[in-house]
């Protein structure tokens, strides 16, 4: 397998994140980081204004749509560019992505890791919801690891495997521009996504992407498509 020592590379990665996090005293500088993280955002929406409006919007619950909006309009554009066997191709892929998420997020949960989020953990956090004349995401009874950040971290790298260089650098764009909303308002700690969704990922992905097991999967997937005669006028 030649892909191997990458594939070794990513895990490597993924295991010294999570065992930097679980085997340091007190969990080390991801601690630090995180209050520090939480505290610096936490602080601007004390006073009303354009901040505290702009915070509340991005954290409501419609505003998911936009980053789902984002990563449609990414596989849309190669799906209108291309012939049959493309678009169904692309379809496969989507697919194939949406069942990878599935589990990913299936194992994030199954992790011995159980916390709220920043604004349920410490006193002193502001509510933006308490603050604000519209519910918004800003608390999580169970925040370990971000289901949102490792959603965006599975299509970046997907797009990364099947998509133009562009809209792979794009897509990883998209991660830390969606998910720094949540953790400016603690729904999320910053170790929920950058450890925990990040070292899941890393651990399991390569393994389905650097393989021939996302080809076949995608090959299979495209062939049945192209043969359902009721798909015919959409590819």
């Amino acid at each position: 397998m030649n892909k191997l020592p990458t594939i070794l590379l990513w895990n490597l990665l993924g295991a010294v994140v999570a065992l930097s996090w679980i085997f340091l005293p007190g969990h080390g500088l991801w601690a630090r980081w995180d209050v520090s993280i939480f505290q610096t955002f936490n602080a601007l929406i004390a006073e009303p204004g354009p901040w505290r409006t702009f915070m509340a919007v991005t954290n409501h619950r419609l505003f998911d749509l936009v980053s789902l909006g984002c990563m449609l309009a990414l596989l849309a554009s190669r799906f209108v560019q291309g012939d049959g066997p493309v678009r169904a191709r692309w379809v496969a892929i989507g697919l194939w992505m949406m069942l990878v998420a599935l589990l990913l997020n299936r194992i994030g949960h199954l992790l011995p890791v159980e916390r709220p989020s920043p604004t349920l953990s410490l006193s002193w956090a502001l509510r933006l919801t308490e603050l604000t004349d519209f519910p918004t995401k800003d608390s999580s009874s169970d925040s370990f690891p971000g289901d949102h950040g490792m959603m965006l971290m599975v299509f970046a790298a997907f797009m990364l495997r099947f998509a133009p260089r562009w809209m792979g650098l794009l897509a990883c764009l998209m991660v830390p521009v969606f998910t720094l909303p949540r953790m400016m308002v603690g729904a999320h700690w910053f170790t929920d996504i950058y450890m925990g969704s990040l070292a899941v990922v890393t651990l399991v992905i390569p393994w389905l992407l650097l393989t021939p097991v996302s080809d076949k999967v995608v090959s299979g997937l495209s062939a049945w498509l192209l043969r359902q005669s009721w798909l015919q006028r959409w590819l």
